[in-house]
């Protein structure tokens, strides 16, 4: 488990901030941040809020402690690095509990400094980019809101695709129950633009190897925009299917060989394949180590 709970010695009288600052050697930023996520204990177990004075035997932190299951980088600098990946990995704990995640690997093997620039779905596979220290996360981060990357994907989609073309339809919230779904319904939605060029039609399945350039970055979506043109992609739990199948995903309720029935894979056939950049002058252009994921 990443969360481990760290024992402090207490000092009754001192507010908790206070406490974290001087006692435990916090930043301010950091200390408020615990506080507010309810990470902060006293030898009860309760949780401290903002103000509270310190008291009983000591206080208890739950700090994040990366471990490694091995993965490694495909590229690294200075300043960030690249990984690529597997399918069902999350990029980030969603619970206190969460056995691993990405960013496990990255704190254990760059520091605590060491951060995500971005994320991609646990189901999706592909590179994701990291930043060794808080002034590249700064920067890196800053590139991402102002779109000067160009990410490329592949994606196995349901149907033939043709010709090339552009999918620019408004992504919001759905009405759905399924409460992480999207919608390309809503004419109240954000504007979102997606580049799809066919590359292969498998005539035996009837499906299509499909490039996917996002020129926004809208939460799902490739998928929601390709399941908005009737081309939803392969093994996708959420989007072209009935929602008795993504409430069971959800739940975790859905065995292999029905989704493997009903969704035509046992994963999201979505894989980020490429990224490039220009960093301090530098220009990157980093190709996935296993482009090959759909055979």
């Amino acid at each position: 488990m990443p969360f481990v709970l760290k024992k402090y010695k207490s000092v009754s009288g001192k507010k908790i901030q206070t406490f974290l600052l001087e006692n435990v050697k916090l930043s301010l930023s950091k200390a408020q941040k615990l506080i507010a996520k309810n990470r902060v204990f006293n030898d009860q177990g309760e949780a401290f809020v903002n103000g509270d004075i310190v008291t009983g035997g000591f206080v208890q932190v739950a700090v994040f402690e990366g471990h490694t299951r091995g993965l490694k980088p495909i590229f690294e600098q200075n300043d960030f690095a690249v990984f690529d990946k597997p399918s069902g990995l999350m990029v980030h704990p969603t619970r206190k509990t969460t056995p691993y995640s990405l960013l496990d690997e990255i704190r254990y093997q760059f520091g605590d400094n060491a951060d995500l620039v971005h994320r991609i779905d646990a189901e999706t596979s592909g590179l994701v980019l990291i930043a060794k220290n808080k002034q590249a996360n700064t920067v890196l981060k800053t590139m991402f809101e102002d779109k000067e990357y160009k990410k490329e994907y592949l994606a196995v989609v349901r149907g033939k695709i043709s010709n090339s073309l552009t999918i620019n339809h408004l992504i919001s919230k759905s009405n759905s129950k399924i409460t992480i779904k999207m919608t390309c319904e809503n004419k109240n939605g954000k504007e979102s633009i997606t580049h799809i060029q066919p590359l292969k039609f498998n005539e035996k399945d009837n499906t299509t190897l499909v490039k996917a350039i996002p020129v926004t970055g809208r939460q799902h979506q490739i998928r929601v925009h390709l399941d908005s043109i009737g081309n939803s992609i392969l093994g996708d739990p959420i989007y072209g299917v009935d929602e008795k199948i993504s409430n069971k995903y959800l739940c975790r309720n859905l065995l292999e060989e029905e989704r493997i029935k009903d969704t035509g894979a046992k994963r999201l056939m979505l894989h980020a394949n490429k990224l490039s950049f220009i960093y301090k002058g530098e220009k990157y252009n980093i190709a996935s180590k296993f482009s090959k994921f759909y055979e």
